[in-house]
């Protein structure tokens, strides 16, 4: 993709938002939390006991917190006795990510439907600890981090119930016993004048997420068009991370056959060697789930 044309795309994205705006369509604000820790990151706080009691002030977040550090990939930092623990463990740069994505979840699910939006939110979270496990184990070769990979997987979709609170019918389509959600990015399209991609990308921006990770939300269905974008790599960890949670349901992929032998390019695999790290990541994933 040549700048031009992603200015292009940009500019179109940018003047659908707009239109949903005015029709009601409204961006999730941050929560308090995440401001105070935004604050703390300016001025370079480095009392981990400062930022661990602005965390805590939230219960909820600091619960989730605990969670997503059970993730193997903090094997060797386990187990975490309190918030500072985690921050000594981790940094603030990385507890920082992994709250955002907790944040966004709370700042995303109304009280209606509650059903359909935990069973959204919890799809997003097994992709984004799958993004995880497999940015640690690509690291050296994509310079993409776990909990980076981690705050791309529960942002990539957040963009749906957003158009579930606006639009009924959205809601509706969606049958709340699936394990997996799946979009039709030209049906919403057609029935929205946009689609969650193009939301979720707006809601990072309006998160002040970094650009690739945003860029990646935008284009996270589009693998094939970025070429050696920047935001490339972190996609194909995405399309990963999607092709295991639905071979780990036994559910057909709709996108790996044309997708796939990108994702493997990009990721330094080869398909002989893809049903052992399949197998492997999928191993490490539901040993820490049960």
């Amino acid at each position: 993709m040549t700048e031009q044309t992603k200015e292009q795309l940009m500019a179109s994205d940018a003047q659908m938002i707009k239109g949903l705006l005015a029709r009601g369509l409204k961006l999730p604000p941050q929560p308090a939390i995440v401001e105070e820790l935004q604050k703390c990151r300016l001025r370079q706080e480095k009392d981990l006991r400062v930022v661990a009691r602005v965390i805590s002030q939230d219960a909820g977040v600091t619960a989730l917190l605990f969670r997503a550090v059970q993730s193997p990939v903090y094997r060797a930092h386990q187990p975490f006795t309190s918030v500072e623990k985690i921050l000594q463990a981790l940094g603030i740069d990385q507890v920082f990510n992994l709250v955002l994505a907790i944040a966004l979840e709370a700042a995303s699910s109304p009280r209606s439907n509650r059903k359909t939006y935990e069973n959204f939110w919890a799809n997003s979270t097994a992709i984004a600890q799958l993004a995880m496990l497999v940015a640690e184990d690509r690291v050296s070769v994509c310079n993409v981090f776990p909990d980076q990979a981690y705050l791309a997987g529960v942002f990539h979709d957040c963009g749906v119930p957003l158009l579930m609170e606006r639009f009924p019918a959205y809601c509706r389509k969606l049958d709340i016993a699936q394990q997996v959600l799946w979009f039709s990015l030209a049906e919403e399209d057609r029935s929205y004048q946009t689609d969650h991609a193009v939301v979720g990308y707006f809601v990072a921006k309006h998160w002040k997420l970094p650009d690739f990770i945003c860029e990646a939300i935008r284009f996270h269905h589009d693998l094939l068009c970025l070429d050696d974008h920047h935001a490339r790599s972190m996609v194909a960890i995405l399309q990963m991370a999607f092709h295991l949670h639905f071979r780990n349901l036994h559910i057909p992929n709709p996108e790996w056959e044309l997708a796939g032998p990108a994702v493997l390019e990009e990721l330094a695999l080869d398909a002989g060697s893809l049903p052992e790290f399949l197998d492997e990541m999928l191993e490490r994933f539901n040993a820490n789930a049960h």
